[in-house]
């Protein structure tokens, strides 16, 4: 069995966890194998050479369009048409090219202003207030209020540097409400360009030390992110939703996968194994309900860490990576959290870069990456299943739980693997002593029957038989004498106490000497 759970084990290579680009840093599937570093550089070579190609693209259609517009005034009109007609005339199609070429410039002009930060900051005249309340907002304005205050309170013991972060803070928490209608990845952009800036003035002002940097980023980022969740998390720019609805399905069809076929070594008949896997769902599921990217993070490595307990406690040794991946495979199947993409990528795109390039929160996140990808690409091939059985078990056709039979063209019960035969002799020991307390129970009900109708029978025998043979003397006569009260013990003669013939008791006499 040992052999066959290492066959069937799902082994990742700590390489692959890290960036492809070779940085040392963790990459995840949300940047397609990169860190958010080099995901940013990749992203803005990309986005500089569309600038470019843009830019190209709109003078050649401005030359076009010149050369067009000129070659219709120098063409020769054959019918000379009065003056206030050809005004009309000529006019009119003039206008069209103007439109026409204003149009395209436009476009290109809204093209350089997507991918240009100094245009980003211009607030559109359409746009609302950026911190206009709504009726049903007064607990997301509750929770922003007081991450203020906790951010004020932090800041307050920076003193200086303090009160230029909190200006600088709110200044763009509030310009990026004038930025709802930017891409999901212009958006992530800004806010990772903000957090580099203000990084390095704090690493100029602190002289290097990081910790102190760190802790103030986060404190930044909670704060920020408070503020600007509703705008960014899921934005109607994306299809992050129509994909969490696509992972969601996905895992409800995998219900029937079990932590056997997966290889993961935990045994939930331990109560304290059992115990850390409920906590390790219950700490992903959380995930949804926290608001900064940080907290999320820490949901994911609660998680992780509950899921190591389990397998410390299984194993009574130490877990390996390849022991940790397939359980928290298992732990999301079972789960199937709300908004899975979604989240991954808020996180992706919003949380401070360091946390996510390095340390167990980095590491935890690229395994949850991990883990989502696979589910996305599971086949039969890796359960250790034909593509037969595993659209049968899609289908809901069949279940591990009962052998295939021949008329759903699957193979016979006795073909399944071991674990599988073992399944199927306790489903069938189950279904025994089912059958056995249905027989049990059947037989009481009887017993319960024959009870009831002899005390019936002795009831109506007794009727009939007073009916035939009534006793003398009526309901009087029938009615049973009272008994006699008891004797006093001690009173020998009590029944004779009225009888005056009897002679008077025997009287003590003195005799003297």
């Amino acid at each position: 069995m040992s052999a066959q759970m290492e066959r069937r084990a799902i082994h990742v290579d700590q390489s692959e966890l890290l960036c492809k680009k070779g940085c040392g840093f963790y990459g995840n599937a949300a940047c397609q194998g990169l860190c958010s570093k080099c995901w940013r550089e990749e992203n803005q070579q990309s986005r500089q050479k569309q600038i470019q190609d843009d830019w190209a693209l709109a003078a050649r259609l401005q030359k076009e369009e010149e050369a067009a517009y000129a070659s219709s005034h120098q063409e020769p009109q054959p019918q000379p048409q009065p003056q206030p007609q050809s005004h009309s005339s000529i006019s009119p199609f003039s206008k069209f090219e103007d439109k026409k070429t204003n149009e395209k410039s436009r476009k290109v002009t809204t093209v350089k202003k997507f991918f240009s930060p100094s245009a980003r900051m211009q607030p559109k005249k359409d746009s609302g207030p950026p911190d206009t309340p709504s009726p049903g907002s007064s607990r997301i304005s509750a929770e922003m209020d007081r991450a203020t205050h906790e951010f004020i309170d932090f800041l307050k013991t920076l003193q200086k540097p303090g009160r230029e972060i909190f200006k600088q803070c709110r200044a763009f928490t509030e310009s990026m409400a004038y930025k709802r209608d930017m891409s999901a990845e212009d958006q992530s952009e800004c806010v990772q360009d903000f957090y580099q800036n203000l990084s390095d003035k704090l690493h100029a002002h602190y002289k290097g030390n990081t910790e102190r940097v760190e802790l103030v980023m986060d404190e930044v980022e909670k704060y920020m992110m408070n503020r600007l969740y509703e705008d960014v998390f899921c934005p109607e720019t994306t299809d992050d939703e129509k994909k969490d609805l696509v992972i969601q399905k996905r895992i409800r069809a995998l219900h029937w996968v079990t932590i056997n076929m997966l290889a993961a070594p935990v045994n939930e008949e331990i109560p304290a194994v059992s115990d850390n896997v409920v906590k390790a769902i219950t700490a992903v599921i959380e995930v949804d309900s926290k608001r900064v990217p940080r907290e999320k993070l820490t949901c994911v490595t609660t998680c992780s860490k509950h899921i190591f307990n389990a397998i410390k406690i299984t194993k009574n040794e130490a877990a390996s990576a390849d022991d940790f991946l397939p359980t928290l495979i298992y732990i999301v199947l079972k789960a199937n959290p709300p908004r899975l993409h979604s989240n991954i990528q808020y996180i992706t795109r919003y949380s401070n870069p360091s946390r996510l390039m390095q340390g167990e929160d980095g590491y935890y996140f690229t395994n949850l990456c991990c883990a989502v990808a696979f589910i996305e690409k599971l086949d039969g091939k890796s359960l250790n299943l034909s593509q037969e059985e595993f659209e049968l078990y899609m289908s809901g056709q069949a279940s591990p739980q009962k052998p295939l039979s021949p008329s759903t063209g699957g193979p016979p019960s006795g073909s399944g693997s071991a674990m599988a035969e073992q399944a199927h002799q306790s489903l069938d020991l189950l279904t025994g002593l089912g059958a056995r307390q249905e027989k049990v129970l059947e037989g009481a009900r009887r017993l319960e029957r024959d009870l009831i109708d002899w005390c019936d029978g002795v009831e109506h025998g007794v009727q009939d038989v007073l009916e035939r043979f009534p006793l003398e003397g009526g309901a009087a006569a029938s009615a049973p004498a009272p008994a006699p009260a008891p004797a006093d013990p001690t009173a020998i003669d009590s029944d004779n106490v009225e009888n005056d013939k009897l002679p008077a008791p025997l009287q003590p006499q003195l005799f003297a000497r």
